[in-house]
């Protein structure tokens, strides 16, 4: 732990690949005498500039200790002091080292060195400024968002009694009781000090009454958020390993019965005589330390009289991930091994591959293979995936095959374990990584092969906070820099990917066979409405859909539900007078969980209560609207009583081991039916599932985006493939909808992506849509609806005056107006993706935003730009 006292005690897209190969290429070429240039190691180097995790659009520059000169290192993590003079500490990255002072402000010094070995790599400081310029947001947003909490050192506000303080006649009597009670410790942060006053107590006015008289000191004690896992272990004391010595003590021990059990206890795990070596590897004390209290105090006995010794070593979190699992070989099927050869063909021309293949189609073996010979080949790969659900299932089967050389990173791990895989990246322990988006970020210096797994996935983008970077696109720039290879692998590419592939920009290779000769599931549309007015419908389930899960119980096979809205209803609603419970902070209804008794809002995070009577005119009539995946789930339960039900979606896998759980539970076959959101859709692999039932398509047909039908399709498609993925068993799949007739449907059912493609793809030219242009939506928010639509219509206008009408369209208030007590104007632009300089746009959009919020009524405006917005 190190502290620095800063009070009286201070001691010192898709296929953006076209266009950022050539966009970017001076920025590349020229960094290295920029932004992220390296230095002479012969030329003293006094000043650095520094990325630090704050939005702010520049480097900032620190004077670099002379005593540090030798060991500082570009990539680099360093602690400096920012803001104020007794202000906060922070953790940064070295961008940059020269001897140039900076020309506006004095330069401070740099408290500490962090890393002697840097942990960012140069290929990662040259992504970081891409993604904050491509982006259009600050670089440090790009670090905070890149590094692992666990690597940026904490700062946390202490109090100490300020020994040089002479007047306790300034004191109040409760002031003199605290300051005696302060001298007891060494410093007590502000929430002990406060427990320390007690309840009811005004804390802070307090300690700013002390901070005044100079009776404390407040400073930052920092410390490094990791923390490696520590194992204590015990070893026979080196005056034991002979046989001789060794027989001595236990005829010593013949009267000590349990020290001598202890003994031969550990000589059972630790056979010296064979191999006298495995004695200084020890064994873990909890072996030797039974339950039995007899155990645990000859054991200490024994350690106190020096013939055990303790010693701890740092063990990996993830050294036990394989434990069990059997190694396997996979075998390619004739069109898995053909997939994998075009695939391989492709690369010799093309950078990046779109590999084509059916749901079931097995292209995770294929994905395998490939990986094997990266590997092989002494190169890094990097596997994307859109969930962490997906990764529980895909990374079992991969450690059957890679076991513990695999690293696995995404946000369910703790800040410990995700800075294990970093630093295992770094060191070259974890040569293949599968993760989420973010693990985009990792410290790979030598990747040959990146796979994006169901590569459409809306997953892959980040919303908020900035950057609000795609991760798929950012995987093909981390390829560019790196000379690696680009796989894009799903069954419904998105329309953009494809549009790629087919103008030959990337390589396109095909799977149309499904893995084992399993056959493509059985699509039925089930018309709600008539079955409404022929009264079979039971709540939200068709008698065509109750019947098949019937059936499908009976025959001990598994169903899987899709509902993509979480909680039991959407909303609750007045009968008498139509009041609905809404959020007082959004422009939302508030959804109803009824396995917690409460409202909630999806947006903030509000929760309240749920009325017995309605507020606004006291009636009892308040029932609850629509359906959610824990509505659906309770009424299964009430079908089919004997039925074993899981739900999976947001609310049932906040936990960290929610997901294996459910999906081991599932595989076991210890579940019928799954119900899920789109979690469930997407790469999961479950041999007994034999029916699907899809619930409300039309909502996601409808959704107000022109992407909505591509969406729609995609993920129908997606959860259809879930059923019949063993061989000689067809699945079944019940679509519920009010208009059997949308085209869309039937395109689905008779799998015909390339017609929805066509279709789309005319319809997106005619509107000037991506892949034809680039999407900017800059979204405006204020407290104060009128200052924000101020704000959007001067920021529109003078967008427009610029770009034309044709390019810029808006404002308009989104579907869901006001978040968080904020209102929100977006606007949209479109630029061609031919003829146009994107980079010259989006400077000109800045300093427009930049106008905006320099304007002394407009400061408080917020401003959003989401680059390739979904």
């Amino acid at each position: 732990m190190n502290q620095y006292y800063l009070g009286k005690s201070f001691a010192s897209g898709w296929g953006f690949s076209l266009y950022l190969y050539s966009t970017y290429a001076l920025i590349v070429e020229n960094q290295a005498n920029t932004l992220f240039s390296s230095f002479d190691s012969e030329e003293i180097t006094f000043f650095a500039d520094l990325i630090l995790p704050i939005p702010v659009p520049k480097l900032f520059t620190y004077r670099v200790p002379r005593g540090m000169a030798d060991d500082i290192k570009i990539g680099a993590r360093v602690i400096v002091p920012f803001g104020k003079k007794n202000g906060r500490v922070l953790t940064a990255i070295v961008a940059k080292l020269h001897n140039t002072p900076p020309a506006t402000y004095q330069a401070r010094y740099i408290n500490e060195l962090l890393d002697e070995i840097p942990l960012t790599t140069s290929y990662q400081l040259e992504l970081f400024g891409w993604i904050s310029e491509y982006y259009m947001c600050c670089i440090g947003e790009v670090m905070n968002v890149a590094l692992p909490s666990g690597l940026k050192i904490s700062s946390q506000s202490k109090v100490q009694f300020n020994p040089d303080f002479d007047y306790p006649e300034l004191l109040t009597e409760f002031e003199e009781v605290l300051l005696t009670e302060l001298k007891k410790h060494s410093a007590l942060s502000y929430e002990e000090l406060e427990r320390l006053m007690g309840e009811g107590s005004n804390a802070a006015a307090i300690i700013k009454s002390l901070i005044g008289k100079k009776a404390i000191i407040v400073f930052e004690e920092v410390r490094e958020k990791y923390v490696p896992k520590m194992v204590r272990k015990v070893r026979l004391n080196r005056n034991y390993e002979e046989r001789e010595q060794l027989l001595v003590l236990l005829q010593r021990l013949e009267k000590l019965p349990k020290q001598q059990e202890v003994v031969m206890r550990y000589l059972s795990h630790v056979p010296l005589q064979r191999t006298p070596s495995l004695n200084q590897k020890g064994l873990d004390k909890t072996i030797l330390n039974q339950d039995d209290e007899l155990s645990q105090s000859s054991l200490s006995t024994l350690i106190k009289n020096q013939v055990f010794e303790t010693f701890e070593i740092i063990q990996p979190r993830f050294s036990d991930n394989d434990a069990g699992l059997p190694q396997v070989e996979i075998k390619l099927t004739d069109a898995q091994r053909s997939a994998s050869s075009q695939i391989m063909a492709q690369f010799e021309s093309q950078n990046i591959v779109l590999l084509h293949g059916i749901t079931g189609s097995g292209k995770t073996e294929v994905y395998i293979d490939l990986i094997q010979q990266a590997l092989n080949s002494g190169s890094q790969v990097l596997y994307l995936l859109p969930e962490i659900a997906l990764t529980t299932q895909i990374v079992v089967r991969l450690q059957r095959v890679f076991g513990d050389t695999m690293g696995i990173y995404h946000s369910k791990f703790s800040d410990n374990e995700r800075v294990e895989v970093w630093k295992g990246v770094v060191s070259g322990q974890y040569q293949f990584v599968v993760g989420v988006r973010s693990a985009v970020f990792l410290p790979f210096d030598n990747l040959g092969l990146i796979i994006v797994d169901e590569e459409h996935e809306t997953s892959y983008k980040q919303h908020d906070p900035a950057p609000r970077y795609h991760a798929r696109d950012v995987a093909i720039m981390l390829a560019h820099w790196q000379q690696a290879k680009v796989l894009l692998g799903s069954a419904t590419p998105a329309l953009e990917t494809y549009y790629q592939a087919k103008q030959g920009r990337y390589g396109l290779v095909e799977l149309f066979q499904r893995f084992g000769e399993a056959t493509l599931p059985n699509i039925t549309l089930v018309n709600v409405q008539q079955e409404k007015k022929q009264k079979t419908m039971k709540n939200e389930f068709s008698s065509a859909l109750l019947g098949a899960l019937e059936a499908n119980m009976e025959r001990k096979e598994q169903s899987i539900l899709f509902q993509n809205r979480r909680g039991y209803s959407p909303y609750m609603q007045c009968e008498d007078c139509d009041w609905t419970a809404e959020c007082p902070n959004c422009a939302v209804s508030l959804t109803y969980h009824q396995r917690d008794a409460e409202l909630r809002c999806h947006y903030c995070g509000h929760k309240e209560s749920v009325p017995r009577l309605c507020p606004t005119c006291g009636s009892t009539k308040v029932k609850t609207i629509g359906f959610g995946t824990e509505k659906l789930e309770d009424q299964l339960q009430i079908f089919f009583p004997q039925s074993r039900v899981l739900r999976m979606d947001l609310d049932t896998t906040r936990a960290k081991n929610a997901y294996q759980q459910i999906i081991q539970e599932f595989e076991g076959g210890q579940v019928d039916i799954l119900v899920g959101t789109q979690m469930i859709t997407k790469g999961l692999d479950f041999d007994n599932v034999s029916l699907v039932g899809i619930f409300d398509a039309d909502r996601l047909i409808h959704f107000p985006d022109f992407r909505a039908t591509e969406r729609a399709f995609q993920m129908i498609t997606q959860v259809s493939g879930r059923a019949g993925r063993r061989a000689g068993r067809q699945g079944t799949v019940l679509i519920q909808t009010s208009n059997p007739q949308q085209p869309v449907l039937q395109k689905v059912i008779d799998n015909n992506y390339k017609g929805l493609y066509e279709e789309e793809l005319k319809e997106r030219q005619d509107f000037n849509y991506p892949p034809f242009s680039r999407l900017i939506k800059l979204t405006i928010r204020h407290t104060d609806r009128a200052i924000s639509h101020q704000a959007a219509q001067r920021l529109a206008a003078e967008l427009t005056d610029a770009l034309g009408s044709s390019r810029v369209l808006g404002p308009e208030e989104p579907l869901v107006e006001r978040i968080r007590n904020q209102f929100l104007f977006d606007i949209l632009i479109k630029i061609e993706r031919e003829k146009v300089n994107i980079k010259a746009v989006k400077t000109f959009i800045q300093d427009r935003i930049n106008d905006i919020l320099t304007d002394k009524g407009l400061r408080q405006v917020s401003i959003v730009a989401d680059v390739d917005c979904l």
